[in-house]
């Protein structure tokens, strides 16, 4: 059997570059419609709220079925699951480009969401199996990273060709780009070799589960990934809307090009990631949330740049504190460590959903301050918690130091 992958292996980069790329097609898939939610607003006659639901369909699936998807990993085996959700999610992209009616897009954006939830958890599992761990929280930062390519690519190319073309051209274009990615990541990613399979009884799941949430760590882990996500996916959803309306009167591709932003996260995740190996994830993570609030906060300004910029500190922000919170629940979790991503996932993923449509009513309610309102009032419940367990790790160190 071969040992964990460690730098410098030859199979170190196939890993990671695999790895990456999943990630890649994961998000762009995953948001590729985020652009559009104000174009259907238009096209379907409906509200922002409603509009959104092809974003908050997608996330809320995926973070229900991801349990699932790990227990069927755990019997099948990681590659497996990860390859037929990659191949599976980008045929229907191009399926849901033939949409004319918004109820079959969104009926086909979950069925989407349940098949993208064979990647992520399983991806986290893979990754803290596989990889030395010395080097878990600098991989899992270069796994994020591809969420932040994934998500910026995705963005800009249906932006652009929906403003040259139409929303049915985009979405043809990401789907056929995933494809072929996809059929690379199955080529490429090295086979388990830390993993043996396993056939676990659907009643002895959710005690397992059940254990993971009474750990005090991990929960407060699973609650902060619930509301940074919640916040960042409320402001991307409905930035367009600020946007594209005066004083602004931003064009689609324009608005689009806005979430170049994201490449500061392909930088942050890593960065961040291999900070806290270094000084501590609590540190680390009370930061990061803390650098998601300022930016939030900054995007109130009425100056179009600085503007932007608050939502470039804001990004950075959010991909360092998920990669030192996600690496950190690998940590906590001793056994069953698909689960354990599994159920981190779940909480981030709804609340994705629920926080994410909440900010439609806001930003009917307020405009966009609103919307501000609402992730201000999420980032501060998160930073609470981030500074909950850094003052925990602290004591837990001086009780050591005592022994």
């Amino acid at each position: 059997m071969r040992g964990n992958i460690k730098k410098g292996d030859p199979l170190y980069w196939r890993g990671i570059s695999a790895l990456f790329l999943g990630s890649f097609v994961t998000f762009a898939l995953l948001y590729c419609t985020q652009p559009l939610i104000p174009v259907f607003s238009q096209e379907f006659k409906v509200a922002p709220s409603y509009a959104s639901l092809s974003i908050s369909f997608v996330t809320g699936l995926l973070a229900l079925f991801m349990l699932a998807m790990s227990w069927l990993s755990d019997a099948r085996g990681r590659k497996i699951v990860m390859g037929i959700a990659l191949l599976s999610s980008s045929v229907l992209a191009v399926i849901i480009s033939f949409c004319q009616n918004f109820e079959i897009l969104l009926a086909l954006r979950a069925l989407q969401g349940i098949m993208l939830a064979g990647y992520p958890a399983i991806a986290m599992a893979y990754i803290n199996e596989e990889f030395d761990p010395s080097i878990a929280g600098l991989v899992m930062g270069i796994y994020i990273s591809g969420n932040s390519v994934g998500g910026l690519t995705g963005r800009i190319i249906v932006s652009t060709l929906t403003d040259y073309f139409s929303w049915h051209i985009a979405l043809v274009g990401i789907g056929l780009i995933s494809l072929l990615v996809s059929i690379w990541f199955w080529a490429s990613l090295p086979d388990s070799c830390n993993f043996s399979p396993k056939t676990i009884a659907i009643k002895e799941v959710v005690p397992a589960l059940a254990r993971k949430l009474k750990n005090t760590e991990l929960f407060l882990l699973y609650m902060t990934g619930f509301l940074i996500m919640g916040s960042f996916v409320t402001l991307y959803n409905y930035i367009g809307y600020s946007l594209m309306s005066p004083p602004y009167n931003l064009s689609q591709t324009v608005v689009g090009c806005i979430f170049g932003v994201y490449l500061i996260g392909t930088f942050s995740s890593t960065y961040m990631g291999k900070l806290a190996d270094n000084s501590g994830s609590s540190k680390i993570l009370c930061l990061s949330v803390g650098i998601m609030l300022l930016g939030c906060l900054i995007t109130l300004h009425a100056n179009l740049y600085i503007k932007i910029i608050g939502v470039a500190i804001f990004t950075y922000g959010f991909f360092g504190s998920h990669s030192v919170a996600s690496s950190w629940v690998g940590k906590c979790a001793h056994s069953d460590k698909a689960q354990a991503a599994s159920l981190y996932l779940l909480f981030y993923y709804v609340g994705a959903s629920l926080i994410g449509t909440m900010g439609g009513q806001f930003l009917s309610w307020y405009g966009w301050e609103g919307v501000v309102l609402l992730i201000g009032i999420s980032l501060m419940l998160a930073l609470l918690i981030a500074a909950f367990l850094l003052v925990k790790e602290a004591r837990y160190k001086e009780e050591l130091i005592r022994v």
